[in-house]
């Protein structure tokens, strides 16, 4: 950095002139980030921001490449891209932001002339498991309110392919609340692949000139007897409902404010009961859904308000109303007490005494104080329209929520919520009413309350909400809480866990190189990010010649791929690893060129079909929202998602489904240096492995839904695919088939054997998504690189026949299924006959009895309410 002690402004390669001010802990804090992989811990509003940009600066001079800046939610995208267009001297239309409002071909051409990026993850994701950018030249990787680097969130897989692709890698990680602990700092740590950690505190020197005071005040608050009536009718229940459970033997407790802890175990137990097709399993996980659902508007009536508890209830009417509706919202809504308590919540005409405290703070901050602005914080978005409507009265209000409609609530665009930032810095109305969506990141303007209507009951989201106040002079924050509800609960908690994480920070601060020491010490060997042994991503000894196979291809699912393959051959051969210490490989279980071409000559009708097929054309796909895209994220439904394939013959290419993204098979197959993946919107099956073979596939849980009653059977699926694809293929996925419902182990059966005998579809079982991904691979390299096939993808679904017309018309009368609805059929000849008959002739038919004939004339006959 060029500035000297007295001057005002730093002055950086590539930074605007006299635009950022200067400040000593920012620039030691970028001189530490700009040579290691760093996390930044800087509270809310003194400029970590500022401390990437200047990191970014430098790098860009110094190394050239590109600079990628991720951030959680648009706003926050949009937002952080007029800072850098402001501070840089870099062209506007060489930093560019990449959002799910951005169409996928797109970003493709946007991201090679860019030279800084600034994107939500699940976008940047979905373009790297797509084949659409590479990180290669990416010098300088930013991820924003990174405590999130954890699970299965972007960050994570973003991360690690980072430190596999780029050729000169370099990370930093920002955030104000890294963690509760000191276990989930070094989480984020290791996911981000971070080695020096800076912590600077509201207590530093450096930091604190910056800084003011910022008071909190804890305003209890008494309910009245009309709200504490409501509590106490759905306390009953759940009472009532945990003796049940209690007499099951999954708990001992029957209080109703039961800690959450105790009834995860609860479920826990329930799950175990249920693995074992135990019938008091089912029965008690639908009385414990019970009790979550009453929880809830018991936590509404207590911390929210009566309006919010209100609208709670309607939507469990409505939901016990619906087809295939819950046994549990439907006693729900049947028990008397609970209808008792929805009688007196309708008839209640008070106001939660939260609204008239609130109203009052308001009135001494904006009018005895001469106050500017103040944001208000709800948990609920009922509860954060029901406030905007009352304190419009009094005051000049706009709601701020998330992007997501919901019933009976309108969710804001970006544009809208944008619009809604501005006017309020620029005080054209004074406050502000918002759910969680404004806590991370968003520049909200100074204000001089910062209100929450309830206690927040973790660390990092009340210092989140904190930080809106007292950045450029001292603020106030007042919590409010009610006596003897679960805010008194979260108001511990929160207590406890704020100052667990401010010692952690001190601790951390104190401590930094401790805790470097026990990072993993792979992530010192960048080269090893993603192995375990320290060599590159999963060398393997195959016969193909192929490197780069990922490293979770050992072990257990490495070891069901072989057997799956011996399988193939009459099981004359032992599982196989794919090590490079002489031990066979995959290609020495497969068939002989005589076997195969024997099995060619036996199935030309097939080929033929599936060649005509793809002479006719591939139909247009079913354009999609993009999955995987943060809140609100909108794809111009007109888009085609960008086909980037590759120029290298010999690696062997993937298609898959978007609505695959969902599991972590795609992201998977995407880790693999001998594998590209390729991003569609199929119309057929979820995975193109060849011209001929694609894949249906279907986790348990899929596949049994699919049984009773989903959208789309899985034979009209399996029928689809086999129009198309020579060799169709459906791969189940997990264990329990025969246990995780209460469907007759002989109808599973059953469908089984449709699928392999009529639609001649063979049908593979794998253990788990790392053992899927690992069958996918397998077969793709076989029929790509053995057998010298192309990746094509065929056709769309087609349309139902006249004949599967009328049975899926017949077959939806009482959900009596594809085969009865044949024999109906067979029977009288036409659907009108069908739906004409009378109970003495429908029970003449096979497979009708007194049951099925008296609901289909029911269905038929009764009067449209």
């Amino acid at each position: 950095m060029s500035a000297s002690e007295d001057v005002a402004y730093v002055d950086p390669p590539l930074l605007a002139p006299s635009f950022i001010e200067r400040r000593l802990y920012q620039i030691r804090l970028a001189g530490t980030a700009r040579n290691g992989h760093t996390l930044v811990c800087l509270p809310t509003g003194l400029g970590k921001t500022t401390v990437s940009l200047l990191v970014t600066a430098q790098r860009l001079y110094d190394v050239g490449g590109k600079s990628l800046f991720l951030a959680p939610t648009k706003p926050l995208v949009q937002q952080h891209a007029d800072f850098y267009r402001e501070a840089l001297n870099v062209p506007d239309d060489e930093i560019v932001v990449f959002t799910g409002d951005v169409r996928p071909d797109d970003r493709a051409a946007l991201w090679q002339d860019a030279q800084i990026v600034i994107a939500t993850p699940q976008v940047i994701e979905n373009d790297l498991i797509g084949n659409r950018i590479s990180l290669r030249d990416v010098t300088h990787l930013t991820f924003d309110e990174c405590h999130r680097a954890s699970g299965d969130y972007a960050y994570v897989y973003i991360a690690e392919r980072y430190h596999a692709d780029a050729e000169d890698p370099l990370v930093t990680g920002m955030s104000a609340s890294p963690g509760g602990d000191e276990e989930a700092i070094l989480d984020v740590c290791e996911n981000l692949g971070i080695v020096d950690v800076e912590v600077m505190t509201e207590e530093d020197a450096d930091v604190s000139e910056y800084t003011h005071d910022t008071d909190v005040e804890w305003n209890r608050i008494q309910l009245p007897d009309e709200i504490l009536e409501i509590r106490d009718a759905l306390n009953d229940v759940i009472t009532d409902r945990l003796e049940k459970l209690k007499q099951l033997g999954v708990t001992k407790s029957t209080k109703p404010d039961i800690s959450q802890k105790k009834l995860n175990r609860m479920r826990a137990e329930l799950q175990r009961l249920m693995n074992a097709d135990k019938s008091e399993g089912y029965k008690g996980m639908s009385t414990h859904a019970e009790v979550m659902k009453l929880r809830r508007a018991v936590e509404l009536v207590e911390t929210q308000s009566v309006e919010s508890v209100r609208r709670y209830f309607e939507r469990q009417r409505n939901a016990a109303r619906s087809s295939g509706a819950s046994k549990a919202s439907q006693r729900l809504v049947a028990e008397p007490k609970v209808r008792e308590a929805m009688r007196k919540a309708e008839s209640f005409d008070g106001l939660h005494p939260k609204f008239r405290k609130t109203r009052i703070l308001l009135a001494e901050t904006l009018g005895i104080q001469n106050g500017e602005r103040v944001i208000v914080f709800t948990e609920s978005r009922d509860t954060a329209e029901a406030l905007t409507e009352f304190l419009s009265e009094s005051f000049s209000v706009r709601r701020f929520v998330g992007q997501g409609d919901r019933e009976g609530s309108d969710g804001m665009t970006q544009n809208e919520q944008q619009e809604t930032l501005d006017k309020f810095r620029n005080g054209e109305f004074e406050v502000l009413v918002s759910t969680s969506v404004a806590e991370e990141g968003l520049d909200v303007p100074e204000v001089d309350l910062v209100l929450f209507f309830e206690p927040v009951p973790t660390a990092i989201r009340s210092i989140q909400r904190k930080g809106r106040t007292g950045r450029q002079a001292d603020g106030r924050v007042v919590v409010l809480l009610a006596e003897d509800t679960r805010d008194e609960a979260y108001f511990w908690i929160s207590r406890r866990r704020e100052k667990t994480m401010q010692n952690e920070l001190r601790d951390l601060k104190g401590a930094a190189e401790d805790l470097e020491a026990e990072l993993d010490p792979s992530q010192r060997d960048l080269s090893a990010f993603a192995g375990d042994d320290g060599a590159s991503a999963g060398e393997t000894g195959s016969s193909t010649g192929n490197e780069g196979v990922d490293a979770a291809s050992e072990g257990g699912a490495n070891e069901a791929s072989a057997a799956a393959s011996s399988a193939s051959n009459g099981g004359t051969a032992t599982a196989a690893a794919t090590d490079s210490e002489g031990q066979s490989g995959l290609a020495d279980f497969s068939p002989s060129d005589e076997e195969l071409a024997r099995a060619d000559d036996g199935d030309d009708s097939l080929g033929t079909d599936a060649e005509s097929a793809d002479e006719a054309g591939d139909s247009d796909a079913d354009p999609s929202s993009e999955p995987g895209a943060d809140e609100g994220d909108e794809v111009d439904d007109s888009a085609t998602v960008a086909a980037a394939g590759t120029d290298d013959a010999e690696t062997v290419e993937i298609v898959v489904d978007q609505r695959e993204l969902d599991s972590n098979i795609a992201r998977t197959l995407s880790k693999r240096e001998d594998l590209t993946t390729r991003l569609e919107t199929l119309a057929v099956g979820d995975y193109v492995l060849s011209d001929r073979v694609a894949v249906e596939r279907k986790s348990v849980s899929d596949f049994l839904d699919t049984l009773t009653g989903g959208d789309r059977s899985i034979f009209e699926q399996i029928a689809d695919l086999t129009r198309h694809y020579a060799r169709p293929l459906l791969v189940i996925e997990g264990r329990g088939l025969y246990e995780e419902r209460n469907i007759h182990p002989g109808a599973i059966r059953g469908a089984l054997s449709s699928v392999a005998v009529d639609f001649n579809v063979s049908v593979l079982f794998t253990e788990g998504e790392d053992d899927t991904a690992e069958m996918l691979a397998t077969i793709a390299t076989r029929e790509q690189t053995d057998r010298e096939r192309t990746v094509s993808v065929h056709g769309g679904k087609s349309a139902k026949t006249l004949d599967e017309q009328q049975e899926y018309v017949v077959s939806a009368i009482a959900d009596i299924g594809p085969v009865t609805a044949r024999t109906l059929l067979e029977a009288f000849g036409s659907v009108e006959a069908v739906m004409t008959a009378n109970e003495d002739d429908l029970k003449e038919v096979r497979g009708v009895g007194q049951v099925t004939a008296e609901r289909i004339r029911e269905v038929v006959g009764s009067e449209y309410r």
